[in-house]
């Protein structure tokens, strides 16, 4: 069941925790009714639904203005108010008074009781509605309203509500009921079971999805029965029938797939529906995947890498995502405990290896990312030669052996040891694929040798994959550990990678191009993409090319994203760096940034208008003699010439973050992030202040 423990909000000044459950899901604590029957409006991407009540703009505006200052101006309101309506009321009833006595008609003119109690009050009324409507909004008297008197009366009525007239516990059970989907689909016997189970979120969310399911066709809805009325919460549990992630530390709201990271802070650059509100990412907005840029020790990790990774992986168990981790050995991304594979090449103790060729089933498509991988950024210009390279030698052992060749034998083939050759020629023949596959293998003769010979060049990369230390970690004869492939993106997998960037730099970067670049063709590729399929790549310095910037942009309409974290953008290409701002629809910019970092922030998020306001000082010449006279005493005993002030407002084009202001204004534990949802809602650049 959920492991015990406090689950906690992130506490901020701005924007207190909502008043709602906030215990880990599973425990005594957990109001799951509560929860599951929370309120959840529909509101922009990036704010967290669970709880939060939209600001009206015009009260937006008026809570900027402080207690005391909202308290005076309102009662020097009502007392020039008052004495307005007493003058008021007197004139107008002279006015009728005199005009009616001098025209002999009206009802002043010789009036009864009556009738001149009714013109006095409809004097009074007029009177009384220009007061209140001129002196009420100069003196904000609604704002004062709504933000003392009617608070005030709501408590009081609060407390005197009567026992009797509140509302009885079976009311509000009814009302709070989590499981009315089941009872009145015909599933009660299930809903009942329930009742009686410790339910976390995680529990109930993927019990209401295999509901959805099973309603689609009504002959699956005993199956469902009889699943929940024999194992209870744990129903269609994930297949590693872990339920829950140990040590679990974010805010989360699996019913919106969102997890929340930090609060949008109340300031004028945020839009009011965002200022205070809970700031959380869901896969509407990392379907169009994210880059974070922030140097070492802004929190990337700790704070959004984490956090992701945590959500993906707690969708994995609730059977509505699929997750890659990706990061070194040392990187805080979760404990092992979260993950169903776990990939440590260069850790002997390390159950999973890795495919390197992502159990493609052409071979030429398998080399080719191979290839890409195997190429530091530097000699990306013989990425072609290389590819076919690779190809001459994948494709004939694959139609030879059957499976694809190992790093020892693929590297004899490509440094052009005669005897892998002759082998590879003779198993060929036994197959009778010789024939096909003869001009493939004397082009690789023929290149052995020479200086441009790309594949001696891949030879001496995939050497540094050929180590004792990566023994059985990329085996594909099934002597080392079982391989894991890309292509099962289309299960609710936990996967984690761990790179060896300590021991082995290189080689750790190009196994993080090798499987960011799998991800890309993988999750395009799938044909059930009901899962959504997330990456979360803690250093993608290396990890990034121009195919997999290409692919990324696929991600979109494939229910997948990744999210990639860098320290700069230099550490990238040049030429790939406007490609990927414009690849991902989500950018964030963490505190510290070089400007030549935030200079692309600062174009990417383009400009906006501003008010700008000019005061312009010149000195006073109007007036007769006598003004100018004073002004000449005035600056002989003063010191100072008397000016006219001229104050200019127009509308002004202004960026909306400057490279210097992401360089050197950000405040430490904030960032500054833009969202683009799957469906082309955008967000302009928000402040979030990510402390927890």
């Amino acid at each position: 069941m959920a492991q015990d423990g406090a689950h906690h909000h992130r506490h901020t000044t701005t924007s207190p925790p909502p008043a709602l459950p906030h215990q880990r899901p599973g425990t005594p604590a957990f109001d799951l009714p509560t929860w599951a029957c929370a309120p959840r409006p529909t509101v922009e991407p990036g704010v967290f639904r669970l709880g939060y009540r939209r600001i009206d703009p015009d009260k937006a505006e008026a809570a900027q203005v402080a207690a005391w200052p909202l308290l005076l101006r309102a009662g020097l309101n009502a007392v020039v108010g008052w004495l307005a309506y007493l003058y008021g009321t007197q004139v107008l009833t002279y006015i009728l008074v005199w005009c009616g006595g001098q025209a002999g008609i009206g009802p002043l003119a010789s009036p009864s009781e009556a009738e001149a109690m009714f013109t006095l009050l409809v004097v009074n009324v007029v009177v009384i509605g220009i007061v209140v409507k001129v002196f009420g909004r100069m003196g904000r008297w609604p704002e004062v309203w709504r933000r003392y008197v009617a608070q005030l009366l709501s408590r009081t009525v609060t407390q005197e509500q009567p026992a009797d007239q509140q509302e009885g516990p079976a009311v509000e059970v009814g009302r709070l009921d989590p499981w009315d989907g089941l009872r009145l689909g015909g599933a009660a016997d299930a809903a009942a079971r329930l009742d009686v189970e410790v339910v976390g979120d995680v529990d109930y969310v993927r019990i209401q999805r295999a509901w959805e399911s099973a309603q689609a066709d009504q002959v699956f809805v005993p199956a469902f029965v009889e699943q929940v009325a024999a194992r209870g919460a744990a129903a269609f549990a994930h297949p590693s029938e872990v339920r829950e992630l140990p040590g679990r530390a974010e805010f989360h709201d699996l019913l919106t797939a969102q997890v929340r990271i930090g609060t949008a802070q109340d300031v004028p650059k945020n839009p009011v529906s965002h200022r205070a509100a809970g700031f959380a990412l869901d896969q509407s907005v990392l379907g169009t995947s994210l880059l974070a840029v922030g140097p070492a020790g802004t929190g990337k990790t700790a704070r959004l890498a984490r956090p992701v990774a945590e959500a993906l992986c707690l969708q994995a168990l609730s059977g509505t995502a699929c997750a890659v981790v990706v990061g070194a050995a040392d990187a805080d991304l979760g404990p092992d405990g979260w993950y169903d594979v776990v990939i440590a090449p260069g850790d002997p103790a390390s159950v999973y290896g890795l495919d390197l060729y992502g159990a493609a089933q052409d071979p030429d498509e398998g080399a080719a990312r191979l290839a890409e991988a195997l190429l530091p950024d530097e000699l990306t210009a013989r990425a072609e030669n290389s590819r076919t390279a690779l190809q001459q030698v994948v494709g004939p052992f694959h139609a030879a052996y059957g499976r694809y060749p190992g790093v020892r034998e693929l590297r004899a083939l490509l440094a052009g040891d005669q005897d892998a050759l002759a082998a590879l020629a003779k198993a060929l023949g036994t197959a009778g694929r010789l024939a096909v596959y003869e001009r493939d293998l004397d082009h690789r003769e023929r290149q052995r040798g020479r200086a441009d010979d790309p594949g001696a060049l891949l030879a001496d990369r995939l050497a540094l994959l050929d180590r004792p230390a990566f023994e059985g970690a990329f085996a594909t004869d099934g002597t080392g550990r079982p391989p894991f492939a890309m292509r099962v993106l289309d299960h609710p997998l936990r996967v984690r990678v761990k790179l060896p960037e300590r021991s082995h730099p290189e080689a750790a970067r190009m196994l993080s191009r090798l499987v960011v670049g799998q991800f890309v063709q993988a999750a395009g590729a799938r044909e059930d993409r009901s899962l959504f399929a997330g990456l979360v790549v803690d250093d993608a310095s290396a990890a990034l090319d121009a195919l997999a910037v290409r692919g990324l942009q696929r991600l979109r309409g494939a229910n997948a994203g990744a999210v990639l974290l860098l320290r700069t953008l230099v550490d990238l290409p040049e030429a790939l760096r406007a490609p990927l701002f414009g690849a991902v629809g989500c950018r964030m910019a963490f505190p510290g940034i070089a400007p030549w970092d935030g200079r692309l922030f600062s174009e990417a998020w383009g400009t906006h208008l501003v008010q700008e306001t000019a005061v312009t000082h010149t000195p006073d010449t109007s007036g007769g003699v006598m003004r100018r006279a004073g002004r000449l005493g005035r600056k002989a005993l003063s010191g100072t010439t008397a000016q006219t002030e001229s104050v200019t407002t127009r509308d002004v084009e202004r960026l909306r973050w400057s490279p210097s202001d992401l360089a050197h204004a950000l405040p430490a534990g904030h960032a500054v992030v833009s969202l683009t949802a799957v469906s082309g809602e955008q967000v302009p650049p928000l402040l979030v202040d990510l402390r927890g």
